[in-house]
């Protein structure tokens, strides 16, 4: 992010700074730049929401995007509707990401999604990976037709041990949900385990954020299965440590 601060910079870019302080914050208020610092306390994936509004916004009052009131009033009817059927007080039986989490145990996790839901496979990939240190792999829909399928045959002891998750959405391209559609039928011929998830809401904003909600709950609910602290992401600190004392 500094790299990219410094590069704008040389090359007289329009900056708008978006952190919660530190160095960025500190480089941005020494060159006078427009500065927008929030406050959160917590692991940097939990600042989600406040690192896609915050640009959301910026880029609306830039011109750069239309006014999104209409799409976010949508957004947060849909997450509070299915929030009522994830909390932790609904059994398995009412609480679908109870039941997906419960499935993907002892499972190596890949999720698949197209069009405005594949960065939100990524973002499944990792919660998978941070919050229930299990091993998690995303790929997008068309490109996973052209490699992934290949791919499906071998090693055939282990193909009982994986599980494909699609993200659906109903503003998918008409040839993106037949792609899904076919794609998870070749994978369940070839025995794989697989299961998908729909978006919910109107708007394509509600449908992403949906979609991002509800596998943020499977990722925690898989944690919980696996009887794992969700937060602390130690693998990932001892990296950086190490990474640092060998520069």
């Amino acid at each position: 992010m500094l790299d990219a601060l410094g590069y704008a910079l040389n090359n007289r870019c329009r900056v708008l700074a978006i952190t919660t302080g530190g160095e960025l914050a500190r480089r941005a208020n020494a060159a006078s730049l427009p500065l927008w610092q929030f406050k959160h306390i917590g692991q940097p994936r939990a600042a989600v929401g406040y690192s896609f509004f915050l640009l959301l916004a910026a880029l609306y009052r830039l011109g750069l995007a239309p006014d999104p009131q209409i799409e976010l009033d949508d957004t947060i009817a849909a997450m509070k509707a299915q929030q009522s059927n994830l909390v932790a007080e609904i059994p398995d039986i009412r609480n679908p990401a109870k039941r997906y989490g419960g499935q993907l145990v002892g499972r190596w996790v890949t999720v698949l999604g197209a069009g405005i839901l594949a960065p939100v496979a990524r973002r499944w990939k990792g919660q998978v990976n941070e919050l229930a240190k299990a091993w998690g792999h995303f790929d997008y829909l068309p490109e996973a037709d052209h490699n992934l399928l290949a791919g499906s045959s071998n090693p055939p002891e282990n193909i009982g041990r994986l599980a494909v998750f699609f993200l659906r959405a109903p503003s998918d391209h008409p040839r993106n949900r037949l792609r899904s559609d076919l794609t998870r039928k070749s994978l369940m011929l070839n025995g794989f385990a697989t299961d998908f998830y729909d978006a919910k809401g109107e708007s394509r904003l509600a449908q992403q954020w949906t979609a991002l909600h509800f596998g943020d709950y499977t990722a925690y609910y898989l944690a919980m299965a696996y009887e794992v602290d969700p937060s602390p992401v130690d693998a990932i600190e001892n990296f950086k440590i190490e990474l640092n004392s060998e520069s």
